[in-house]
């Protein structure tokens, strides 16, 4: 299947699906932001590009809800954009574990040239304001570039690449932008290691570029791999990079708007606050550091990647939802965790706080061992606050079969574990010290008790197999578009069954 090579083809190929809408005359002030949280309350949303943004030239564009259903992350991925949610969900299975094996053989492709050097400012005369760069939210502290952000850094050490999704807010009159990466993050750990050895520390950051690039930012990938590597993986190429003029560091060579230039551990500034995927908006209580930008690369025509989080269900809620639970699954295979059937990272809980286990239940004890290493496993360790263990006859992505489970298996005063002092983040708004941004999290055993697995009462519903059957017979009766059929009553293929 042909993959679209940059963002612009990338458009044009969801386009010819019927998946975007354009919208002329927004205003880069809230209405932006608002239309595009309206956007994604939709079933399914769209992807919107808005054009002749109040007072910026036509054919300055911004980009939303660019893989907010499985048709376009389909698209995104190369594989099939008629796969349903539940089909994605399936060919996803195993595919982490590939990606991860495959990535050396996709390190990315050195050119001499891209589009991306149509046009190059130097620092004197550098102003992101010229860009269309929103306040999406209306107590946010300033217009934020960077939210489909690619920020690009390196080991001083081993030079390996790492490219990270990190909020950043225009300053200073657009000469600068603050980057607010989170304690724990590769990134930061990157830059605070040039710190330490050189003072001061090369970032180059993207602000549109194609959403794969997105997908692997915005996600845990294992330390040990770049980005670029990865992303090649995910779709069988090597991603075509170009130098930096000012660090050296990749610049993905389509890209539409790039900065390169320097933090340094003295020059911080206050940002935010900003509205966060948690729902809440969050603001550092210490400044940041300021990228000083040395240069400021763009296309004739650049179009902004916009991902505004906000209250769940926002821009990258679904695409995190998907690859989260595709990766956490694998990495709970891959350390040995048996029979686990589904995992499910819930959309409506940002794809972090709420984290739903499926397993065949095959000894004592089972269920504890996958909760525990559900909510400590790389892939699902940042900021989660909750992991539900069910039996396989319950889909994890269906949240009323979910708490079912919970009301009917879970006895509070055995089953629910807590673990204290694991992995949080600043943007928590339950946080009591952000200079310790510790979280706690519970772990509910929302299983038959093993024990009791042969006497316990028999479930009083139609079995899977049943349902599909029944339904296939009687189209008819369920394809009355008045009385529309939900698609939880037909099981989910992300569980494979117990007919």
């Amino acid at each position: 299947m042909t993959r679209p090579a940059d963002l612009r083809e990338w458009i044009a190929r969801i386009e010819s699906l019927g998946e975007l809408q354009h919208v002329a005359g927004a205003h880069w002030d809230l209405e932006i932001g608002t239309l595009s949280e309206i956007n994604y309350r939709r079933k399914p949303p769209a992807a919107l590009l808005f054009d002749e943004i109040v007072g910026y030239p036509r054919g300055y564009r911004v980009l939303t809800g660019s893989m907010s259903n499985a048709r376009r992350m389909a698209v995104t991925l190369g594989l099939d954009p008629n796969l349903d949610t539940a089909s994605l969900v399936q060919e996803l299975r195993g595919k982490p574990m590939q990606w991860e094996a495959a990535a050396p053989r996709f390190e990315p492709e050195v050119v001499k040239t891209g589009p991306i050097f149509e046009n190059v400012v130097e620092r004197c005369n550098v102003d992101l304001t010229r860009f269309p760069a929103p306040r999406w939210h209306e107590h946010d502290g300033g217009r934020y570039i960077g939210t489909g952000v690619a920020v690009i850094t390196s080991d001083p050490d081993t030079g390996r690449i790492n490219v990270g999704a990190y909020r950043m807010m225009i300053q200073e009159d657009g000469r600068t932008a603050t980057i607010n990466a989170e304690a724990g993050k590769q990134g930061r750990a990157q830059y605070e290691r040039w710190f330490e050895k050189h003072g001061k520390a090369p970032v180059v950051a993207s602000f549109g570029h194609h959403p794969l690039l997105l997908m692997v930012a915005g996600t845990e990938i294992p330390n040990s791999i770049s980005e670029y590597a990865y992303a090649g993986a995910m779709i069988g190429q090597k991603i075509p990079i170009v130098r930096g003029g000012v660090t050296g560091l990749p610049i993905p060579a389509a890209a539409e708007i790039v900065v390169e230039g320097w933090i340094r551990p003295d020059r911080l500034l206050q940002e935010g606050p900003f509205g966060e995927w948690t729902g809440y908006y969050s603001g550092s209580l210490r400044p940041v550091p300021v990228l000083e930008i040395e240069r400021l690369y763009f296309r004739n025509d650049p179009i902004i990647l916009g991902t505004p989080p906000g209250k769940p269900p926002n821009d990258y809620s679904y695409m995190r939802a998907l690859l989260k639970s595709a990766m956490i699954r694998d990495e709970l295979v891959k350390v040995g965790v048996r029979d686990v059937r589904g995992v499910w990272a819930h959309e409506v809980c940002g794809g972090r706080l709420l984290i739903v286990v499926s397993i065949k239940q095959r000894f004592c004890g089972h269920s504890r061992q996958a909760g525990f290493m559900a909510a400590q496993c790389p892939a699902a360790a940042y900021m989660n606050r909750f992991v539900i263990v069910v039996d396989d006859d319950v889909d994890p992505m269906n949240l009323e079969e979910v708490m079912w489970a919970v009301s009917t298996r879970c006895e509070p005063a055995e089953d629910i574990e807590i673990m204290r002092k694991s992995w949080g983040s600043k943007v928590d708004p339950m946080l009591a010290d952000p200079a310790v941004p510790y979280n706690t999290r519970a772990l509910i055993d929302a299983c038959r008790p093993f024990e009791k697995l042969n006497t316990f009462p028999r479930v009083a519903q139609s079995t899977p197999r049943q349902v599909r059957e029944t339904v296939t017979k009687w189209k008819a009766l369920f394809g009355d578009p008045r009385f529309p059929l939900p698609e939880t009553v037909v099981p989910s293929a992300v569980v494979d069954g117990n007919d």
